[in-house]
């Protein structure tokens, strides 16, 4: 199996800066010689191009950077749909969250009715109304699902990308109130951290496996490392305490391998600045590969 990486340095999405170095925090970790190791062949396409905050107004508070994103995650969608075309597993490396407009747009283009697992401190479910920060990065499940501003819901002339039955977030403890009333509202399997410690990952991951993978869908992964523990993964964008343990994002990331549907992912939100010495891209490579099938036995 073929493995096409695609960096997408973007900070366009979120306030703190330092996510557009992320795509290269995860290579400089060893990505490439891991999944070699592992059996794969590797094929790193390099970066997107994407516009740096200094070079371009924000434009509306609701709405921050909207073009500049929007123009990105064309030329990402484009990308992923051409690499699923040629067979190949399009792992797409972040930047901020809102990259998954593109990567996600980019696989339902190839894969109808595909699952999204989302593994996140977040639900990403805002829309310009609900968005108490009017950053994308908080919006962009909602926009895949068809919820929002034109521009994001309809990029690629379509929409809505994905199915709200299909959709599991996991690891959410940080949810916005407004937020909290649209996901009850178009009834999203939302995981919390309470659910985790009261039932553990396993019972959860069987759950949201089932919620995205129902009709024998394709799945795509979107993993953001803040849905780990700070005290795991230092370096993320948006921490939140009482987080995702090692060993649970790992068992996590081994039971979604076992489906044998897995098909696309991106990983972001890896931030070096605020990193110690790349442990959370280290873990980052560990946790992929986990996705793509190592075992420990």
């Amino acid at each position: 199996m073929q493995v096409c990486f695609l960096g997408a340095p973007m900070d366009l999405g979120a306030d703190r800066r330092g996510v557009d170095i992320g795509a290269s925090a995860i290579r400089y970790a060893g990505l490439q010689d891991a999944l070699q190791k592992l059996g794969y062949l590797v094929h790193d396409t390099g970066n997107i191009t994407v516009a740096q905050p200094e070079s371009r107004p924000a434009g509306n508070s609701h709405l921050k950077y909207l073009e500049p994103i929007v123009h990105a995650s064309e030329e990402l969608a484009a990308l992923v749909t051409e690499a699923l075309q040629k067979g190949e597993v399009p792992l797409v490396l972040g930047g901020d969250h809102s990259i998954s407009l593109g990567s996600i747009s980019g696989v339902a283009r190839a894969h109808q009715d595909i699952g999204v697992l989302w593994v996140d401190a977040h639900g990403d479910f805002n829309t310009e109304e609900t968005t108490p920060s009017g950053n994308i990065h908080g919006m962009v499940l909602a926009a895949l699902a068809g919820l929002g501003h034109e521009r994001l819901t309809h990029l690629g002339g379509w929409s809505p990308k994905l199915s709200h039955s299909t959709i599991a977030i996991v690891g959410a403890r940080a949810l916005d109130r407004e937020e909290q009333v649209l996901l009850r509202a178009q009834r999203i399997a939302v995981f919390t951290m309470s659910d985790i410690d009261q039932r553990g990952i396993s019972a959860i991951m069987r759950d949201a496996l089932a919620v995205v993978g129902q009709h024998g869908n394709p799945i795509h992964l979107s993993f953001d490392m803040d849905a780990l523990d700070p005290q795991e993964a230092p370096g993320v964008g948006t921490p939140v305490r009482g987080g995702l343990s090692y060993r649970e994002a790992h068992l996590a990331m081994e039971m979604l391998a076992d489906t044998n549907r897995l098909v696309s992912m991106d990983v972001v939100e890896v931030n070096p600045i605020l990193d110690r010495e790349n442990a959370t891209a280290q873990l980052a490579v560990e946790l992929i590969l986990s996705a793509l099938g190592k075992k420990i036995l």
